[in-house]
């Protein structure tokens, strides 16, 4: 049995039916879920999880692990884990090619500084987070240090994205652009996210058809002012890391006084 399979097996020993929404039967001889159980849940056929459980199959697709996460109701940690431990028992190295430089150039950061009180980031091509004004960070307390890692793991970010949906599409979409371009490090991130984001991410992935706009409008949610529409505008900048600025404007009357009373509570804060 390899560590892959001891972890896959144990996590479904800990697992009573009902957490899984299945009877719980007292006269149950096999604590925890049976193999024909979780693999239905998983969508996969009983054989090939024993093989995966008894260590006969060492190499399984991060799709097919994502659904066995989704169906042991793993964290996101605990997701991150079982991916790691794919790439250790296939052999594999549990890296993808060098991580984006995150500093940005002083410029920008002035930039930044002037476009306050305005929501502005800078991100990568990969939804790292390398920079934003005070104007975002009341927008969105704590700043994610990846945007695609945060709308896929976080239940945060359902309440934050009234168009979660949209909002996941794009954010595939642009790791499938990049990793399709040949970006060793998207394609990385996307590996992980098959696993960490489940279903929610492979499905979106595997289909994508669309590139990320680059300007529009975007509904968010914010606790203490509600809903607001922003409109944004992305900017390329010149640099070989394929930066971008994000820029949020209010859409609307109504958006335009939630900024400002969020920027006036912060004034009173501090």
């Amino acid at each position: 049995m390899t560590e892959l399979g001891a972890f896959l097996r144990a996590r479904r020993e800990s697992i009573a039916p009902s957490e899984a929404g299945l009877p719980d039967n007292p006269r149950r001889r096999t604590p925890g879920l049976r193999r024909a159980e979780l693999a239905t849940l998983a969508g996969i056929s009983v054989e090939y999880l024993t093989r995966l459980e008894q260590g006969r199959d060492r190499n399984p697709s991060a799709e097919i692990l994502g659904s066995l996460a989704d169906a042991l109701s793993l964290t996101v940690d605990e997701r991150v884990y079982l991916h790691r431990l794919l790439k250790a028992t296939a052999g594999g190295v549990c890296q993808g090619g060098s991580a984006p430089a995150r500093s940005v150039r002083p410029t920008v950061t002035a930039l930044l500084a002037r476009l306050e009180p305005t929501p502005a980031l800078v991100t990568n091509q990969v939804g790292d987070v390398l920079a934003y004004t005070k104007a975002y960070q009341r927008l969105l307390d704590p700043v994610p240090e990846n945007l695609a890692w945060f709308v896929f793991t976080s239940a945060q970010a359902r309440e934050v994205f009234p168009d979660w949906d949209r909002v996941a599409d794009e954010w595939a979409a642009e790791l499938r652009a990049a990793a399709s371009l040949g970006d060793s490090y998207a394609g990385f991130m996307a590996q992980e996210l098959s696993v960490a984001g489940g279903t929610e991410f492979t499905r979106r992935y595997g289909s994508s058809a669309m590139l990320a706009s680059r300007t529009g409008s975007q509904r968010w949610r914010h606790p203490r002012v509600g809903e607001l529409r922003l409109s944004y505008e992305t900017l390329a900048l010149p640099d070989a890391d394929e930066q971008r600025l994000t820029v949020y404007l209010p859409a609307d009357e109504p958006a335009s006084a939630a900024l400002d009373l969020l920027a006036v509570h912060d004034d009173v804060l501090q």
